[in-house]
């Protein structure tokens, strides 16, 4: 069985793997209501010359949600961006390699890093619940802003699951 993404090398009863591919696909469907949000918002706006910042800035939330908490499912399906030369026409193995040894290398580090430095700016505007800056904006920006820290948490139990994968299909 030739395994060419990390999404494929995951053991079975991987809850890790289940619950980034469940939080992946529920989010998915936030960009249809972007999508009609946006239409709304358009239609409001040069239809009926009335607009409203918190329906523009939900447009914003909603982008910001899509693609930081579905960057873990990106990498698990292997959508994620890829130099491709050397890789595609490699065998699994090499692939398996590539995958963990870049996860560990690169994302694990990475992902720790931005916990740390992101701490303190989430916990700040936590401490004050921080809100829009706009009058009738949203204010809920701390919530906004947590998705700095639940990105990199969603990439380290992903990078947990496609080790695992790696190492389980290296070892065949």
């Amino acid at each position: 069985m030739e395994v060419d993404s990390p999404v494929d090398a995951a053991p079975s009863g991987d809850f890790a793997a289940a619950l980034i591919r469940w939080l992946g696909r529920t989010i998915a469907w936030l960009t249809l209501v972007m999508v009609v949000l946006t239409f709304g918002i358009v239609v409001i706006r040069y239809g009926f010359n009335q607009g409203w910042i918190w329906m523009q800035e939900s447009v914003t939330y909603l982008h910001a949600l899509v693609f930081m908490a579905a960057i873990a499912w990106a990498f698990q399906t292997d959508d994620h961006v890829r130099v491709d030369i050397f890789y595609r026409s490699n065998s699994s193995r090499y692939k398996n390699w590539v995958n963990l040894l870049g996860t560990l290398v690169f994302l694990v580090p990475f992902s720790v890093f931005l916990l740390v430095i992101g701490w303190n700016y989430v916990s700040a505007s936590w401490e004050t619940l921080e809100s829009s800056r706009e009058a009738g904006g949203l204010p809920l920006v701390y919530l906004l802003k947590s998705l700095i820290l639940i990105m990199p948490a969603l990439l380290l139990l992903q990078s947990w699951s496609t080790v695992r994968g790696c190492i389980a299909a290296l070892r065949k």
